[in-house]
Formats: structure tokens, C-alpha cells, sequence
């Protein structure tokens, strides 16, 4: 017989339980956001800047990734809604207070622009390709000459986007660990990096993949920073907060974090293109798919831990 005294309702399975009600559907929606936010920011920041011959794959061809990531991304977040045939009260209103009011309404304006990007662009994947309707070569032509105002409009719409997959968790004030306002650059970061990986793993142009592999080194430089950053401010803050953190700092998320994130989906990718930089033959697969499991990782192990955190007092 084991006699057992409770003292405070809090932190008592049976009755203040870790409520997970965030699934494997909701980070991988944030992990395909932030990818097709990655490749459509790089796309549309290279065509204004005029590169668009010297950077085929990052303007042209990459980006028709994005669609088909946001088509899918938007299918995990169905699965996930308990409610599924009312989804559409999210266009009934604006709500600027709330971040998902605010990722609805990115969608609605990000998921066309991606695919009219990509339409513009399909003969360059499909040179025989041939719009058979009048209507459609019109549209094509009509988007053609506003291409510029297009590229505008993806460039600032895919960097909300990117930032509003860490919004989305920083938000929620009573998980101390989502709770921080380093989410929102950290997620963009994340999913510039996994952009840059993909530009790099299609491309056939040396001098391209030269470029984004320069680029994916200062953009895990600066996730790294970000995550000190945040772990500092964490460290210095209330109890709840250090409690928070320490799930990474010797807790049970520890391993995971720092093994699947930091290290095989940052510093070695990092090495292995420095390395490649320097002249070394790396197989570009390798530091590839590294960056995207550990952008994918660093959602689902966030998601997890931040709903293992909690308010005590």
C-alpha cells in the first residue's frame, strides 16, 4: 500500500494533466509553410534584384515546390481541425489580435501567388507545355507584365508567412516555452534554411549552389544565435521560464533537441558545406537532407516540449 499526500491540485495527472493536444499534423504544417516560405522569398528576392538568368533554379524552378507544399501543409492542418466543415468562418472575419486569423488570410493571398509564380514559369520545367484555353494565355500575359508588382507581393507575403509558423507558437502565453518573441525570427530562419537546401540539392549551376550554400551558412549562423539567445533569456527570467527551458538543458527533450536539431541538422550540414565551399567534393545530398529533417525536427520537438511546459504557481 503506498499512501501518497497532495498538497496542490497542480501538476497532478490525474487532475492538472499535460494536456497534448497538438499532434504530428500541426508541425509539419508549420515545417511545409516555412519550406514554401523559404523558396518563394528567395524567388521573388532574386528576380527584383534582377538575377533572375543568373539564379534559374531559385527563381524559376524551385518555387513550383511551394504550391505543392502549401497544398499539403493545408491538408495536415484539416486533419487537425475538430471542426472541419467550418473552417471557412476563418474568411468571415479579421481578427488582428490573433495569429491564426492573421496565417488564415497569408494563406488565402500566399497559396494563388505561388501558383501563379509557378505557372509563369512551367515551360521552363516543361518547354512543350501549351495553355490550350484563350482565356488562360491571357492570364498568363496579363500576369507576365505585373510580374514586378507579383514579385512584391510574394516577397513580403511568403516573409509573413515564414515569421507567423513561430507566431503561431509564441503567442500562447500559457506555454512558457512557445511564449517568447525569438519564435517568430527563429521559424523564419528555419525555413529560409530549408529553402536554401532545396535550391542547392536542384540545382545545376555551380555558382548557384555556390551562392545559397554561402547563404544556408549565415542563416544557420544566425538560427544558431537566435537559439542562445533565446535559451539566455529564458535563463534569465522567472522560474517557470528556467523550468521551461531546462527541458532542453538536461531534460527529457535534451537529447533530441541538440542531437536531431543543433547538431545533424545544423553544425554538420554547416561543416559539410564549408567543406564544400573550400573545395572538398561533398555529396549534396548529405548536408541537404540533414537541413531538412532537423527544420522538420525543431517543429516537432518545439510543439512537443512547449505543450510539456506549463504555469505552476
Amino acid at each position: 500500500m503506498r499512501e501518497e499526500i497532495i498538497v496542490s491540485g497542480r501538476n497532478n495527472p490525474l487532475i492538472d494533466p499535460q494536456l497534448h493536444v497538438w499532434h504530428w499534423e500541426i508541425p509539419t504544417y508549420l515545417f511545409l509553410g516555412g519550406l514554401a516560405a523559404g523558396l518563394m522569398f528567395f524567388a521573388a528576392l532574386y528576380y527584383l534584384r534582377g538575377k533572375e538568368n543568373d539564379y534559374r533554379t531559385a527563381v524559376k524552378l524551385a518555387p513550383m515546390i511551394a504550391p505543392i507544399a502549401l497544398a499539403l501543409g493545408l491538408v495536415a492542418l484539416f486533419l487537425d481541425l475538430h471542426h472541419k466543415l467550418y473552417f471557412w468562418r476563418l474568411y468571415t472575419t479579421i481578427r488582428l489580435e490573433s495569429p491564426m486569423s492573421w496565417g488564415a488570410w497569408t494563406l488565402m493571398v500566399v497559396t494563388p501567388v505561388s501558383i501563379i509564380w509557378s505557372a509563369l514559369h512551367i515551360k521552363e520545367l516543361f518547354p512543350n507545355w501549351d495553355w490550350k484555353f484563350d482565356f488562360a494565355k491571357e492570364l498568363i500575359d496579363f500576369f507576365q507584365k505585373k510580374k514586378k508588382v507579383l514579385a512584391w507581393i510574394m516577397l513580403i507575403s511568403s516573409a509573413i508567412l515564414g515569421i507567423y509558423t513561430g507566431i503561431l507558437f509564441s503567442a500562447f502565453n500559457a506555454r512558457p516555452l512557445w511564449n517568447t518573441s525569438i519564435m517568430g525570427p527563429l521559424f523564419l530562419a528555419s525555413g529560409l534554411s530549408a529553402g536554401a537546401a532545396v535550391v542547392i540539392w536542384m540545382s545545376k549551376d555551380h555558382a548557384e549552389r555556390k551562392r545559397f550554400a554561402q547563404l544556408d551558412l549565415m542563416i544557420i549562423g544566425i538560427e544558431l544565435f537566435l537559439i542562445i539567445h533565446m535559451f539566455m533569456g529564458f535563463l534569465a527570467s522567472t522560474q517557470v521560464q528556467i523550468d521551461a527551458v531546462n527541458l532542453f538543458l538536461g531534460g527529457p527533450y535534451t537529447a533530441q533537441f541538440w542531437g536531431f536539431v543543433v547538431i545533424l541538422g545544423m553544425i554538420v550540414p554547416a561543416i559539410l558545406e564549408g567543406l564544400e565551399l573550400k573545395g572538398y567534393k561533398i555529396p549534396v545530398a548529405i548536408p541537404v537532407v540533414l537541413v531538412l529533417f532537423g527544420s522538420i525536427m525543431l517543429r516537432f520537438i518545439i510543439s512537443n516540449a512547449g505543450q510539456a511546459s506549463r504555469w505552476l504557481y
